[in-house]
This record gives C-alpha cells, sequence and structure tokens, in this order.
C-alpha cells in the first residue's frame, strides 16, 4: 500500500470517527427520547453513515470532477443535489419540515468537513511546493558548483600556458601547485561547506600561483585577520572574485598593477574586500565572464539576508566589499 494511500484512508477513518463521537454526544443528551428497541449508539452510527457519505461524494466525485475544473455552478447544483436526496432518503420521504431540517443540517456538516478538507489540501499543496522548490534549489546549486570547475581550471591553464611562453624554469613548480589546488577544489565540491581557514589558505595558494605568472609587474597583498578556525563557508565562494581582479586588473594590462586583498573575521562575520588597479587603457572583452553573476546567485541562494555584497567601478580601481554572516 502506497504512503499516499495509507494516509488517505488514515484521515478518512479518523474523519469517521470524530463524526460519530460528536453524533454520540449530541444524541446522549435526548437519548431517552429515542425508543427503548433502538440503541441510541446505532442511531448515532446511522447518522454518521449519512453525512460521511455526503462528505465522500462531494470530496471524491464533485470537487475533483466539477469544482477543480471550473464547473462552478453545476458543482453548486450538483451539492444541494446531493444533500437534497441524502435528506429525502433520511427522511424517508416524510413531512417537508423533517426533510428541510436534515438538510439545513447536511448542509452544515457538509460546509464543516470542505473546510477541513481544503485546509488540508492547501497544507499538502505547500508542502509540495516548498519540496519542489528545495529540489529546484538544490539542482540549481548544483549546476552552480559544477560551473567553478571549468571556470577555476581555464583561468589556471591560462597562467601556465603563460609561463610555458616564457620558458620560465618555475613552470614544473607552478603545475606542481595546481594540482595541490585542483585536488583541493575536487574535495571541497563533495561538500556544501569548507573550513573558512582552508578556503583561505586556498585563495592564498592561488594568489602565490599568480604572482609567478605576473612577476614583477603586479603587486599583490594578502591580510588574513581574526580567529577563522571555528567556522564554515560554502567551498570556492571567495575565488571569483579574485580571479577577476586579476583578469580585468594585472592580466589586462603590461603596466604596473596593484591587488590588494583582506580577509577579516569578527563579531561571527567575515569581511571579504578586495581593491585592484585598473589599467589606463581598457580594451573591451567580447567574451562575458560567468564567474561573478555564479557567485552573486549562490550568494542569493546559500546566504539570504545574510550578506552584503557591494561592488564598485571607478575611474583608476575595482573594489569588492562582501561582508557575510559566519556558521561554526
Amino acid at each position: 500500500m502506497g504512503k499516499s494511500l495509507r494516509n488517505t484512508i488514515l484521515t478518512n477513518l479518523g474523519a469517521f470517527l470524530l463524526v460519530l463521537v460528536l453524533e454520540i454526544l449530541s444524541i446522549w443528551i435526548v437519548k431517552d427520547k429515542i425508543g427503548p428497541d433502538y440503541s441510541f449508539f446505532f442511531h448515532s452510527l446511522n447518522y454518521t453513515i449519512y453525512i460521511m457519505s455526503i462528505i465522500w461524494v462531494n470530496h471524491f466525485l464533485l470537487i475533483p470532477f466539477l469544482l477543480d475544473k471550473s464547473y462552478y455552478f453545476l458543482y453548486a447544483v450538483s451539492l444541494i443535489g446531493i444533500i437534497f436526496l441524502g435528506s429525502y432518503i433520511k427522511a424517508r420521504g416524510g413531512d417537508w419540515g423533517h426533510i428541510s431540517k436534515l438538510f439545513f443540517f447536511y448542509l452544515y456538516t457538509t460546509g464543516t468537513g470542505m473546510a477541513a478538507f481544503f485546509l488540508r489540501r492547501n497544507m499538502r499543496i505547500q508542502r509540495k511546493n516548498n519540496e519542489k522548490e528545495k529540489l529546484q534549489r538544490e539542482l540549481e546549486l548544483n549546476y552552480l558548483k559544477e560551473q567553478v570547475n571549468p571556470h577555476f581550471l581555464f583561468n589556471s591553464l591560462n597562467s601556465i600556458y603563460a609561463l610555458s611562453r616564457q620558458q620560465s624554469e618555475e613552470t614544473p613548480d607552478v603545475v606542481m601547485q595546481l594540482s595541490e589546488l585542483m585536488r583541493y577544489q575536487l574535495e571541497s565540491a563533495k561538500n556544501n561547506s569548507v573550513l573558512l581557514r582552508k578556503e583561505l589558505e586556498f585563495i592564498e595558494n592561488y594568489v602565490l600561483l599568480e604572482e609567478k605568472r605576473l612577476s614583477k609587474r603586479c603587486a599583490i597583498e594578502f591580510l588574513i585577520e581574526g580567529d577563522t578556525s571555528d567556522f564554515i563557508i560554502a567551498p570556492m565562494l571567495l575565488i571569483p572574485f579574485v580571479e577577476n581582479a586579476i583578469k580585468h586588473g594585472a592580466q589586462a594590462t603590461n603596466e604596473s598593477s596593484t591587488i590588494d586583498i583582506g580577509a577579516t573575521v569578527k563579531d561571527n562575520k567575515l569581511y571579504f574586500n578586495i581593491v585592484n588597479s585598473k589599467p589606463s587603457v581598457v580594451f573591451e572583452s567580447k567574451r562575458k565572464g560567468i564567474g561573478l553573476e555564479n557567485v552573486k546567485r549562490r550568494l542569493q541562494l546559500l546566504y539570504p539576508g545574510m550578506y552584503v555584497l557591494e561592488i564598485k567601478d571607478k575611474e583608476k580601481v575595482y573594489s569588492v566589499n562582501l561582508t557575510i554572516d559566519l556558521i561554526k
């Protein structure tokens, strides 16, 4: 038996028992007026069967086949007809006064049952929507995380390619450094979070790799302040800002350039800032990068209401200031 079917059976059984208990309590008061040969328990059961029959016809036939398909007038007529038919059968074709009393009684109980039905259905729909939203969020995050790997590898291979063209003796060492960086990236990609300390070490090693490629034409400063050992962060979240600073700062010119990177942990917050100089002549690239858009979307999904990102593009400098509420 499926979970959905089992829940439906249990729900309807519970509703039946609830109506039966209410009927027994209401008839208990007038039980002495019921004939001695007719137990008030069976009298209550008889009323309960009629009430639940109308409610079930409404829930399982009229609502799904008429109301949910927007046949509102036909639904209203059918519901009133079913209630009237049930009242007529219960009254055994008696006088109209008895039938009308039963009609309004069944109309009230059916309305109460509908209210409970729609409340339960809305809760179920909301739960399904939340599950769909959570699944969609996980799929999107996985997609964004997968994009980071080739993007980072592409930038790193460009660095090695530049060194190889210079026939630099440091090329083998840089290849080894890249392998260590890629190992960390592949391992961190398996997790939803990593130690902030490890992530900053990864950025520091990446900066050292880029310094070898850029030689003396770029001065990179990386300063870490505060205790980073007890906090976690989403993997590969900060590196796109560093890549962007190098790509559009030092890499875009042969002029001397500077990149200042700071990471400060204070009051359970990470203050991450980068300021890079801009070349005097900027060539517009035809190719749009995905790094910054990727990290912006990840911040929205992973840290909703928990971060502040400020990016300023001035004439001579480009700055990024990111504040994140950290989790231990």
